[in-house]
């Protein structure tokens, strides 16, 4: 009698884990991987930068890189008030992907 108790106790005990294991799997597919992926993808961006490269920084500001300072990881931008001192981390994105436009098939 003993023993059926102690085998029902452990089988309830694992179903009751199981939907928090199967949420923690959800967010990790979900939520984290992609977040790594993106991270991945601007990492080779910020690395692959080069001068004269149309920009956008993560606070709007456009502009065209004129310096890349490769000992202290900054760069040099030129936008339409002068040039300012940026952190390479702070590229948002190039100014000619955005702009580029969708291909639409060709209609036969």
């Amino acid at each position: 009698m003993f023993s059926t108790i102690v085998l029902q106790a452990d089988a309830g005990s694992l179903m009751s884990i199981l939907p928090f294991v199967a949420m923690i799997g959800v967010l990790y597919f979900f939520m984290i991987r992609p977040q790594m992926n993106r991270q991945k993808k601007e990492k080779t961006f910020q690395a692959e930068i080069k001068k004269g490269t149309k920009i956008i920084t993560t606070s709007g500001i456009h502009g065209k890189i004129i310096e890349i300072h490769d000992a202290d990881n900054t760069l040099t931008v030129e936008t339409g008030a002068g040039r300012m001192k940026f952190e390479r981390s702070s590229i948002s994105m190039e100014l000619s992907k955005k702009l580029a436009p969708v291909a639409v098939p060709a209609k036969k």
